[in-house]
């Protein structure tokens, strides 16, 4: 049986579920099997070894996780080969290809929890009773080890993360 977590987050106001724990700083981040680039099954120790950035959208044919992901492209030269980034959606990872090329956005992989949204039960951004799977907006930055040292699952989906307070704890995670 998994959590529930009743009015989590809001979307345009309205009251949405969660299913899935609610992750903290300190937790070892949760398992998951995601498909990635080329339909390749990527689990947590697929992306182990360096600090990681788990940019969780709704869907990247949207405003909102288009400013998103553009943005921390952008931001993530800064940290060079110290960061892997990965967008997390349930969008199909054809879209999610075709977004990124089409956006130019080449320093973060993509990873589609469309098939059995294990990321999104284990990280606790599934959203319950939407016809079709989709994770809420959230920030989480896993270090080398396993450990989830920043979380921000940002309360009103149609709006954007805090992306100060995410991207220092990301320069804090790789000092």
């Amino acid at each position: 049986m998994s959590v529930e977590r009743t009015a989590a987050v809001t979307l345009k106001g309205n009251p949405m579920d969660l299913i899935g724990p609610e992750i903290k700083v300190g937790d070892h981040a949760p398992d998951f099997t995601t498909v990635g680039a080329g339909l390749s099954i990527v689990k947590l120790a697929d992306t182990t070894g360096k600090v990681r950035m788990f940019n969780v959208v709704p869907s990247l044919d949207t405003p909102v996780c288009n400013i998103q992901t553009r943005r921390f492209a952008t931001e993530l030269a800064a940290f060079g080969e110290s960061v892997q980034a990965y967008t997390v959606s349930t969008d199909l990872p054809f879209a999610q290809a075709r977004w990124c090329g089409d956006a130019k956005v080449e320093n973060i992989k993509n990873l589609s929890d469309l098939h059995d949204q294990s990321f999104g039960k284990g990280f606790g951004v599934l959203v319950k009773g939407i016809p079709v799977p989709f994770l809420t907006r959230a920030i989480f930055i896993v270090d080398a080890s396993d450990k989830v040292v920043y979380v921000q699952y940002v309360a009103e989906i149609a709006s954007e993360p805090d992306y100060d307070a995410a991207l220092a704890a990301l320069k804090a995670a790789t000092a």
